[in-house]
């Protein structure tokens, strides 16, 4: 398995961003897909999860501001990102597969994206 993150990159705030985590070696069609951030010196965050039913969760920081969507036919999950804030700034990571609404307890996790909104 392996997941891709692009689209990350450096924005002023108000701005948007389009992140997409590409998938290899699994279904997105069939899995739980998520989205989490972590900053310097913060804890990991979760930010959006879809599962298999296609139910969706948000964090509540993200909320109104934040969309994930997949495109199963390209295998690709995606995080629209609007509205953007100095405090979105983070790493932005992939997670397949795993526990929890974020899907990454014990899942796959890409290698992230860098996302600075100043």
């Amino acid at each position: 398995v392996q997941l891709v993150e692009s689209g990350g990159g450096s924005v002023q705030a108000g701005g948007s961003l389009r992140l997409s985590c590409a998938a290899s070696g699994l279904a997105t069609s069939d899995s739980c897909m998520g989205w989490f951030r972590q900053a310097p010196g913060k804890e990991r965050e979760g930010v959006a999860g879809i599962d298999t039913d296609d139910y969706i969760s948000y964090g509540d920081s993200v909320k109104g501001r934040f969309t994930i969507s997949r495109d199963n036919a390209k295998n690709t999950v995606y995080l629209q990102m609007n509205s953007l804030k100095p405090e979105d700034s983070a790493t932005y990571y992939c997670a397949a597969r795993g526990r929890g609404k974020w899907c990454l307890l014990g899942g796959y996790w890409g290698q992230g994206t860098q996302v600075t909104v100043s």
